[in-house]
């Protein structure tokens, strides 16, 4: 018997974390929907392309998750394209999550919706949406769950200094993961989440320029400084790292796993 046809959907997967999620998955048998912002549409077709020649479907929808239409849209034009909808990875990179270095004091009202609007509204957009489109495919079943995966962080278990309304929207997304798990069971939806370390991606290297300015370092040692003493296996993480991870969890073998937050950080957080 042949297995079942898979799609997902990867949110801001034109670079970094998203685009190794993406290309893992095609690599896996998925047919992938490509998902960013109208400015990085180029390197989203760049990932659509990857994927086909691959032997796999692929299509690019733009779209804003902070957004429900939006994100309505995105599904749609995925269903449309691809077929039935199996399992929606949401990344941080791009519109799909945001980071800033800035002092609790110094927040502004404006520091902290914007956070939320993309880090915590994007993934309840993404979750909603998708489990009311999985519900209606009525393909889910208890020998073959569909997926629903979000982008947490180490700091969704310990906040960082001066990333502390980046760490409060992660703990959000761990929170609505667990209550998603709890609501979606019946319906033979599974819900986790992944929580990437300290990741060689353009947000971390921002990160590592802010940082070092406050603490009067150069560029690139904060992050020296950190894989030196926080990664017990003593390398900053690469995206594909992570995506190996979202393999697992998009897979059949991770079929008994829901409501968890999955650390992928070489050794900082021990769970």
């Amino acid at each position: 018997m042949s297995s079942p046809q898979r799609t997902a959907i990867v949110t801001g997967s034109a670079r970094g974390i998203g685009k190794a999620i993406a290309l893992r998955l095609a690599r896996d048998g998925y047919d992938v929907c490509v998902n960013d912002i109208p400015a990085n549409e180029s390197g989203a077709q760049e990932v659509a392309k990857e994927i086909e020649g691959m032997g796999r479907k692929s299509c690019v929808a733009i779209a804003d998750v902070s957004v429900y239409s939006e994100v309505e849209g995105m599904i749609q034009k995925s269903v449309k394209e691809l077929g039935h909808l199996n399992t929606i990875p949401m990344t941080r990179i791009a519109n799909a999550g945001i980071a800033q270095v800035k002092a609790l004091l110094d927040l502004t009202e404006a520091d902290f919706e914007r956070m939320f609007r993309i880090n915590v509204f994007g993934v309840q957009n993404c979750y909603q949406a998708a489990a009311k489109q999985i519900i209606s495919q009525g393909n889910a079943t208890a020998e073959h769950p569909c997926k629903l995966l979000a982008a947490a962080s180490i700091v969704a278990f310990k906040p960082f200094a001066l990333l502390s309304h980046y760490s409060a929207s992660k703990w959000a997304v761990r929170g609505l993961t667990q209550a998603y798990a709890m609501e979606m069971a019946e319906h033979h939806i599974t819900v986790n989440a992944y929580a990437p370390g300290i990741v060689g991606t353009a947000m971390w290297d921002a990160i590592d320029e802010e940082l070092g300015k406050k603490a009067g370092r150069g560029k690139g040692e904060t992050i020296a400084k950190y894989s030196g003493e926080l990664i017990a296996l003593g390398r900053v993480s690469v995206p594909e790292d992570v995506a190996k991870l979202v393999g697992f969890l998009a897979s059949g073998d991770s079929d008994y796993i829901t409501g968890q937050t999955q650390v992928v950080d070489g050794g900082i957080i021990m769970t």
